[in-house]
Order: C-alpha cells, then structure tokens, then sequence
C-alpha cells in the first residue's frame, strides 16, 4: 500500500499562494505516496488545479461550536489513516486537530507540542513564511523547497481586450481590514501617470466595494479600465504574466501577480508585516518593491508613483 500523507493548508489566498512552493516539494518528496490536502471550499479548485493532489477535503475549518462537524472531521482524520502531516497552516485550530487524534497520531510536521517532526519556538515566528516552511520541511527531512509555482494557473487574458502595454492595480483587499488599504484616491493619481506614459491601468477587484474603489479611480484617470467582477485567479495569473508591472495592497490578487513573476510595488501599514508576509520574487530579475507606512492613509502619492515608474522604465 503506498504511504498516505496529508497536507493542510486552509486559507488565505496570499498564504495558500506562498504555501505552494512546500507543496510541490512535499509531492516531489513523496512521489507515489497518496497525498490528501485538506483545506476550505474556496480553495478546492486551486487545489485539484496544482495536479500535486490525489484528493482535496473541504471540510478543514468546522465552528468550533458545531460539535458534530468537528467530530466528524476527526473521524475522517482516523479512518483515512495518515502515515504523515504536513501542517503547512500551523494555527491553533491544527494543533488541536493533532491532539485530538490521540492515541494513534500519525507523524507530525508542524508546531503542534508532541509532533514527530516539530518547528516551534520565537525563531520561527520572526521568519518569512516562506523561510519558516522551508525550515519545518528540512526537519521532516525534505532539503529542496522552491518558491511559489502558480504555473498551473491558467486563464484568458486576450478575452478582456487590454490595450498593451497594460499594468494591473489593485486597490482593495478584505473588506474587515480597511487599514491594508491605501485610499482609492491616490490609486486614481497614479493611474493617471501611468496613463500619461501610454501605460493602461487595469483595476482588479470583485464585488461592490470594489468596484466603488474602481469607479473612483477611472473618474481620475478616463485612460484606466476596471475589470472588477470580470477576472478568475487564473485571469489574474495570465494578465499578470504579461503586465509590465502591477502596484497595489497586501492582498490575494497581489500575491498571485508577484507568484506569476510580475514586476510589483505592493504596500504595507501596520497590520501587516512585510518582513514575514511579503509576496517575493519568483526569479532573480524580478523587481519587487515594498512600500510601508504605519498608516496608509500616511502613504504620499509621490513615492508609489517613482517606484511605479521606475519599474515601467525597466
């Protein structure tokens, strides 16, 4: 019977994006073992879409308060009977999961307390993501880990019928943490410079809200086009690939240009910290520039559009 092995990873977008270079190494390590990635419904597509998977469980996350979903989740931890875990989410909610499958706990791969392959400890939490994972990779014993590979994500940019050459903008980014953006206004200021250097500005987003955000930004600059509801990850990915550039908040879409291999400006306040968090550069030649302010609302124009325009002029 070929190892089974299961990986978590629940959410979030950028943290599912930074997680896919363990992924891929995990699966390179384990190349006939039967992998599972439990994780939350948003994220089943792009799991299946890796090709790194032979099953995806959406069930990674039941309330706590739902007594008869968690329960059920941990009798299907059991009954699946997992030689290995690789716990790439590393919360609180995981831990638990690994002490509730006691007596018979599979080997570990996180920083649950008793774990067989355990990374804890404050050194691991001032590290980037990207470098924490590939330390708790090289203790479970796997020494090559690359960086985020989103070559699986594939959709149609030709179909939204941007004029060349184009640069993606995103001004959003959760709608419970406002602090992570920087006002719409100044994303119109600078799209307006783009536009005056034959740079059409392309506004991604979804929803309202955003497109709120968007319609300010072309009643700045008339030269941008909002393509707000109109893209899929994959979209995201493909316009991104050929972008001269994207600028935009510590959000999902930001992370995916930068893992497609963008050139990026991407800002930071205090709710986030860059030195752990930041989207990084596929290749060596791509520029990826962090801008931060404690307060984003404290981000002058000028600054974002120097760096913006440096990337254009590459």
């Amino acid at each position: 019977m070929s190892e089974r092995i299961l990986v978590i990873k629940l959410s979030a977008l950028g943290d599912f994006i930074q997680a896919t270079g363990p992924m891929k190494a995990i699966r390179a390590a384990h190349p006939d073992a039967h992998i599972t990635l439990l994780t939350t419904r948003p994220f089943v597509g792009m799991g299946e879409a890796t090709g790194w998977f032979d099953a995806v469980w959406s069930d990674g996350r039941p309330d706590w308060g739902d007594l008869p979903a968690v329960a059920a989740l941990i009798r299907r931890l059991r009954s699946a009977r997992f030689d290995r875990v690789y716990d790439l989410q590393t919360q609180g909610r995981t831990n638990r999961y690994f002490q509730l499958l006691w007596p018979r706990r599979p080997l570990w791969s996180g920083n649950a307390p008793g774990a067989a392959f355990r990374y804890a400890g404050a050194a691991r939490r001032r590290l980037h993501v990207q470098d924490s994972q590939r330390e708790q990779l090289r203790i479970a014993g796997i020494a090559e880990v690359g960086p985020p590979d989103i070559g699986w994500m594939t959709g149609d940019a030709d179909r939204l019928g941007l004029k060349e050459p184009w640069a993606l903008l995103a001004p959003g980014g959760a709608a419970h943490r406002p602090a992570k953006r920087w006002p719409a206004e100044r994303f119109g200021t600078l799209a307006a410079a783009l536009a005056g250097q034959g740079i059409t500005p392309a506004v991604l987003g979804h929803g309202e809200d955003e497109a709120g955000l968007a319609a300010t930004i072309l009643g700045r600059a008339p030269g941008a086009v909002s393509l707000v509801g109109r893209t899929s990850f994959g979209d995201i990915a493909a316009l991104a690939r050929g972008a001269v550039m994207a600028v935009g908040n510590d959000t999902g879409p930001m992370h995916i240009a930068v893992a497609a291999g963008a050139p990026a400006v991407v800002l930071f306040s205090a709710d986030s910290n860059p030195d752990r968090s930041a989207p990084r550069p596929i290749r060596p030649d791509q520029a990826v520039t962090i801008l931060r302010e404690t307060d984003l609302g404290d981000l002058a124009v000028e600054p974002v559009v120097a760096a913006a325009l440096a990337l254009g002029s590459r």
